[in-house]
């Protein structure tokens, strides 16, 4: 017996209304994030996503949880980290080939 495979969904991206209008269904009008997203032909692990977000944005998230704004400092320090790196690696390369290591002369 041969298994028939579903075709994936091609990837969809939406604008920040209607995250936010999804979100607040679930958050003021009390609505499963279930009924939400089969309402809105949304997936429910990209509504808990938002949802999770939303309610971290709130300070209501779980411990540990990032607000948006926290995200965005990390992606951006993360950036900055790299190109950090990358600087230090091309400099340690450049004072290696300015100034070689001495050769030690044994007799």
């Amino acid at each position: 017996m041969t298994e028939v495979k579903k075709p994936r969904r091609p990837r969809r991206s939406y604008t920040e209304e209607v995250k936010a209008g999804a979100v607040r269904l679930v958050l003021e009008e009390g609505k499963t994030t279930s009924q939400v997203a089969r309402d809105l032909d949304l997936t429910l692990s990209a509504l808990r996503m938002w949802v999770d977000q939303a309610r971290a944005d709130k300070g209501q998230g779980k411990p540990g949880a990032l607000t948006s704004a926290e995200r965005q400092e990390l992606t951006k320090l993360r950036k900055q980290v790299r190109e950090l790196e990358m600087e230090r690696a091309l400099l340690k390369k450049l004072h290696r080939q300015i100034w070689p290591e001495p050769q030690v002369l044994s007799f």
